[in-house]
């Protein structure tokens, strides 16, 4: 009964939010409550939130104050030469601007958080989605997915998390999954690179000039907050003036003068962040730039606790880059409504972990997709593993799956001579779906920073990283890593 309400629970969630019924907040706390009285357990649903929401409030600490943090580097100027680097690049192709955000998100990637990871790929590409009127669904799906195949590095946890459940040596796991890893991310890139095809036939190969016509009808709020996302009341509408001189077009490619001509106006139209905004701070760019790059080793290192280092790494960025104390309430303001957003829709997040744990319904399902297994299959145990971790790691929380279903799975395998190398790298196979999962506190960071809604990043997303999970998996037997 557990694990049919445990299903039945999860899959009334997901068509709320992707019909839009209900709010993802709202159906996180209101959904597991009724089905705690359901279980008959409704006595025990306090403790099972207050469980919930230990067991989150570091992720939830974490993730405020890292709003704030990289919050106050978009606002000072720390990746305007990132943007106007991509706006080079992409020259307001939306082609090349979905797959320069696989490659941004790929890279960032590199420090091992998904969160950390989402704001800085929001918060460069958000800006030039939001003019070219690209789908920002694109943006959320193929950052996701990026970051999924990208989280597998032996310090971004299901690595480590594997390791230490079938006390194996982190590196024996990873090193050997790398070429099946490096197709899983090519693919990852050809889909961007089909997906912003899509996008360009949708709207066109276009310039900055065809896209801001309408946008001088608008307020300057709005203004504001497409020339920047989280750039605050500070910002003047005085930077983007140059650019406001807009011929309409649907990106035909017509126009007059030379390539040279064409450069030279591109480049003066590359100020998509407004370079006369009060909050720049040019002059500490470098200290602010040698900030980032040692919170980001000491997370790597682990030096201190990651909730610990962005609440330090936000006070020494109000403090110094905004040292008078009606600035820093204003920052603070300027970013509240990101930091309400994801820190409630975590400890919402909190009530449904909590309840799903706490009733015995993750155990259960996890319990019930083992002994479905054919005897059979025994011998072949660790692709059973790999196509399992897809929606067990989207259903469940990874320290549930690697610590609670992962090793059930390898003694199961050891039986038939399958080896607990191949079960835990085959473990890996399911983190670009993973990534989007409800209950992955990263991806509410993610939609919040995009403005997109939970449900529409889900439709979007799931069918594309369930492929990427099968070319990983596909790669990785095809090697004879799996």
């Amino acid at each position: 009964m557990l694990t049919i309400l445990g299903f039945a629970m999860i899959a009334t969630f997901l068509v709320l939010i992707m019909m839009k019924k209900m709010s993802p907040i709202a159906a996180l706390v209101l959904i597991p409550a009724l089905f705690c009285v359901f279980v008959g357990k409704g006595a025990k649903l306090g403790d099972y939130v207050i469980d919930g929401v230990t067991s989150l409030a570091p992720t939830a600490a974490m993730l405020m104050f890292a709003i704030v943090y990289f919050g106050v580097m978009i606002d000072v100027g720390l990746f305007d030469p990132v943007v106007r680097g991509i706006l080079k690049f992409a020259k307001a192709d939306p082609m090349r601007i979905v797959v320069g955000t696989a490659i941004l998100a790929a890279i960032v990637s590199l420090d091992g958080d998904g969160s950390t990871t989402f704001m800085i790929t929001v918060s460069a590409m958000y800006p030039l989605y939001k003019r070219l009127k690209m789908s920002l669904v694109v943006m959320t799906g193929v950052a996701a997915m990026a970051n999924g195949v990208m989280n597998t590095l032996p310090w971004g946890g299901p690595t480590a998390r594997a390791a230490t459940a079938l006390k194996l040596d982190a590196s024996d796991i990873f090193v050997p999954m790398i070429p099946a890893l490096a197709v899983g991310l090519l693919g990852v890139f050809v889909l961007s690179y089909v997906l912003g095809k899509r996008e360009r036939k949708r709207l066109g190969v276009l310039t900055l000039d065809e896209i801001l016509v309408d946008e001088k009808a608008e307020t300057k709020v709005e203004e504001t907050e497409t020339v920047l996302v989280g750039a605050g009341s500070g910002a003047s509408g005085s930077g983007a003036s140059g650019t406001d001189k807009a011929t309409g077009g649907s990106g035909s490619g017509s126009g007059s003068g030379t390539d040279a001509e064409d450069e030279a106006g591109d480049a003066a139209r590359f100020q998509v962040l407004d370079p006369n905004r009060a909050t720049l701070r040019p002059k500490l760019y470098w200290f602010n730039a040698l900030l980032t790059l040692t919170l980001l080793t000491a997370m790597i290192m682990e030096w201190l606790p990651i909730p610990v280092l962005f609440l330090i790494g936000a006070a020494l960025a109000l403090t110094v880059n905004f040292p008078h104390i009606p600035d820093q309430k204003a920052r603070l303001a300027a970013h509240a409504d990101n930091v309400l957003n994801v820190s409630g829709m975590v400890f919402a997040a909190a009530v449904f972990t909590g309840v799903l744990q706490g009733t015995g319904m993750v155990d259960h399902m996890a319990r019930w997709m083992v002994d479905v297994i054919p005897e059979g299959m025994g011998p072949h145990m660790a692709l059973v593993t790999g196509v399992l971790s897809l929606p067990l790691t989207y259903f469940m929380s990874n320290d549930g799956f690697y610590f609670g279903v992962l090793p059930v799975l390898a003694e199961a395998g050891a039986a038939h001579g399958v080896t607990p190398l191949e079960m835990a790298r085959a473990s890996l196979v399911g983190q670009p779906l993973h990534m989007s999962s409800p209950l992955v506190p990263a991806v509410y960071v993610l939609v919040g920073m995009a403005k997109v809604e939970f449900g529409d990043h889900t439709r979007f997303v799931v069918k594309w990283a369930a492929l990427t999970c099968l070319i990983i998996l596909g790669a990785g037997i095809l090697f004879g890593i799996i």
